[in-house]
């Protein structure tokens, strides 16, 4: 095929802020995690597709299947779905800890 450019697990994308290694981002309607530490304005490779443990609002309790989505004014994932971006399920239950603020997530890879 003349016109195939990549495979789209992975794509490179423009940091809207600053984000370490393994941080979600939001692009518009593209979310991913990022591969490596960028500053805002640089190219960072982010993955759209796979499983992630990502950072998640503490107190909050997530069932194994529960839909995720990007929090993106606090730069982490809820299961609130009002003002927030969906990017995939849960696929680990979480307790509702103050302390429990790691979720793992199956991106959807969806826009």
């Amino acid at each position: 095929m003349k016109n195939y450019v990549q495979p789209g697990n992975t794509i490179t994308l423009t940091a809207p802020y600053a984000v370490a290694s393994g941080d979600g981002l939001l692009v518009g309607s593209i979310f991913g995690v990022a591969s490596g530490a960028v500053a805002l304005g640089e190219p960072v490779e982010t993955a759209l597709v796979g499983v992630f443990d990502i950072t998640k609002v503490g107190s909050q309790a997530w069932t194994v299947g529960a839909k995720v989505y990007w929090d993106d004014t606090n730069k982490r994932c809820t299961t609130v779905a009002t003002d927030n971006t969906l990017i995939g399920v849960a696929v680990e239950a979480v307790a509702s800890g103050a302390g429990d603020t790691i979720g793992r997530v199956r991106l959807n890879a969806t826009f």
